[in-house]
């Protein structure tokens, strides 16, 4: 089963420092019926303003990947960590037994843009850990790659959960396919372009599908598409 959410199905907010969509129900207002999919939690769509970001806060027991898309994000946190990632590059963070970071935008100039994506871990109680895994964009090209994944295999981010983030940047035309065990989800964000899924479901910028049931995938680009898509249990 395929179900597909159009960009204008999710909450948006404006802070005016902070302007996001979220894809699950995140805070005000509750959603009840919208509040996972799988042990995924949270898919927000965030744009920082210069100079702005998110002050220290604490967590638990989450696992937390950040995608950047544009711009650059500064984290720090009470491990000793302090890094600048950029496009080309993820973080994740385990909070675990409790963690303490701010993140903000690097730049005093320019715009941050990031997905920031929730799961919850394999097991409660880790030890709380941070790290940023870098990716070559040119392996995006007509290709899944994997950015996030259980074992930290390739230079990737480790996560502490049975699952893979996957990117890719697709030409006009181009099918890529994938194959889902069964009883697993994958959850397909489109960031630019627009792609059709099984020849039926068409997706454009910023929709996103969650797709159950579905043994064999295949996403083809109707022109030229940036997408996440990403494999859970």
């Amino acid at each position: 089963m395929i179900q597909v959410y159009p960009a204008s199905s999710r909450v948006s907010i404006d802070l005016g420092w902070l302007k996001g969509s979220r894809s699950f129900s995140f805070g005000e207002p509750f959603d009840p019926e919208n509040t996972s999919f799988g042990v995924m939690r949270v898919c927000n769509d965030d744009q920082v303003a210069p100079g702005s970001g998110f002050g220290p806060h604490p967590h638990s027991d989450m696992e937390i990947v950040s995608v950047v898309l544009s711009g650059q994000i500064k984290h720090e946190d009470d491990l000793g960590n302090t890094e600048i990632t950029s496009y080309g590059e993820v973080q994740r963070m385990t909070a675990g037994t409790g963690v303490i970071h701010a993140e903000y935008n690097a730049s005093e100039t320019e715009e941050l843009s990031l997905l920031q994506l929730w799961f919850m871990p394999r097991e409660r109680g880790l030890p709380p850990s941070y790290e940023t895994a870098g990716y070559d964009p040119e392996q995006l090209r007509n290709a899944l790659l994997p950015v996030v994944t259980p074992d930290g295999e390739g230079g990737t981010a480790k996560i502490h959960q049975d699952m893979t983030i996957y990117l890719s940047r697709a030409e006009q035309g181009k099918t890529i396919s994938f194959r889902q065990e069964a009883g697993r989800r994958i959850f397909l964000f489109v960031i630019e372009g627009r792609v059709v899924l099984n020849g039926a479901e068409t997706l454009g910028t910023r929709d996103t599908a969650r797709i159950t049931d579905t043994p064999d995938l295949a996403i083809q680009a109707a022109e030229d598409s940036f997408y996440m898509l990403i494999d859970l249990p």
